[in-house]
């Protein structure tokens, strides 16, 4: 017996989290990606008070730091 399972992918932000070296952003369909602080010089460079000041655009498109004057957009870490 064949099963197929299909699902959405999502690309909308629903967390987002620091560590020491990533940003670790949760997607609504539950994919976890983490990438590299080092990306984003920005990111690298602020505080953690900083890092931690944001809120999605576009209901979980992107995310924008406000005190740090960044945006980064969903789809162009997952490309």
């Amino acid at each position: 017996m064949d099963f197929a399972f299909s699902f959405e992918k999502s690309t909308l932000a629903k967390d987002i989290w620091f560590d020491e070296t990533k940003m670790t952003v949760l997607l609504e369909d539950g994919r976890e990606l983490s990438v590299p602080i080092e990306w984003f010089p920005r990111l690298r460079d602020a505080t953690p008070k900083q890092r931690n000041n944001w809120r999605f655009i576009g209901k979980g498109e992107g995310i924008h730091w406000e005190d740090i004057d960044e945006d980064i957009s969903i789809e162009g870490l997952l490309k």
